[in-house]
């Protein structure tokens, strides 16, 4: 079983749909859907928020569907045969998850959590979404394309896995957090102070290696003085230092 009890999200269906509508145009992908496609996508009645620690999404019960998230960053994982919760990937704005293969039989124990407070999302099933990308290749060419980019992702990380050193894979990952921090905050025209969402558990299952490496390796960057890492931000100290390592 998962740590705590599944809990869906809450659903706020009753938002207008002009206004749903607009969200929605927010993701490039659906930035020309016309009115009509939107009312056959049936999405009105599938926004969704969540609390932190929320579960989203579970393959067992959620199979038939795809969600694209407007806010919030989402802990993508699943169960060992142990029963540990094992974290894949952690996604943000913009991202998807669910049946992304758009193949309702393709089960593997997936499920999703909000990591942060104020989560917002949109889904609507499979089927559906099938049925708009038959009527606009367009659309359809986008979205093959965005399936490409996630796997390209996951290649990257296995290719660091395979042939990058823990420290080095470490430095990578902290340089693409860097990247995707909305707004970081500068001090002293020196630290950067970017928002941190994840344990060192969940950085380890991401990088490929144990917990206490991920400890070790961050004390050693504190005591260097190039970065601190806290529950609630990292500090990068010498960010030439880490960019140049």
């Amino acid at each position: 079983m998962l740590p705590g009890a599944f809990v869906p999200a809450n659903s706020t269906g009753n938002m207008n749909p002009s206004d749903a509508l607009l969200i929605l145009k927010q993701y490039p992908l659906f930035e020309k859907l016309s009115q009509g496609e939107y009312k056959e996508l049936s999405v009105s009645d599938n926004y969704k928020e969540a609390k932190k620690g929320e579960y989203i999404y579970f393959e067992a019960f959620q199979h038939k569907n795809i969600y694209f998230i407007k806010s919030g960053r989402i802990r993508l994982g699943y169960l060992d045969e142990s029963g540990e919760r094992i974290t894949k990937d952690i996604l943000g704005p913009g991202d998807f998850f669910g049946q992304i293969t758009l193949e309702k039989t393709d089960l593997n124990g997936e499920f999703a959590q909000a990591i942060r407070a104020n989560v917002s999302l949109c889904s609507f099933t499979v089927d559906h979404f099938n049925q708009l990308l038959n009527n606009r290749p367009d659309m359809a060419v986008s979205y093959s394309k965005l399936i490409g980019l996630r796997m390209k992702r996951f290649e990257n990380r296995l290719i660091n896995i395979l042939h990058k050193d823990v420290k080095q894979r470490l430095i990578l990952f902290l340089r693409q957090m860097l990247q995707e921090a909305k707004h970081p905050k500068v001090m002293n025209e020196i630290k950067i102070h970017i928002p941190n969402y994840l344990t060192h558990e969940e950085i380890a299952h991401l990088i490929g290696t144990s917990r206490q490496t991920v400890t070790a390796l961050f004390n050693e960057f504190r005591d260097s003085g190039v970065c601190t890492y806290s529950r609630r931000e990292i500090i990068f100290s010498d960010l030439k230092n880490l960019i140049g390592s």
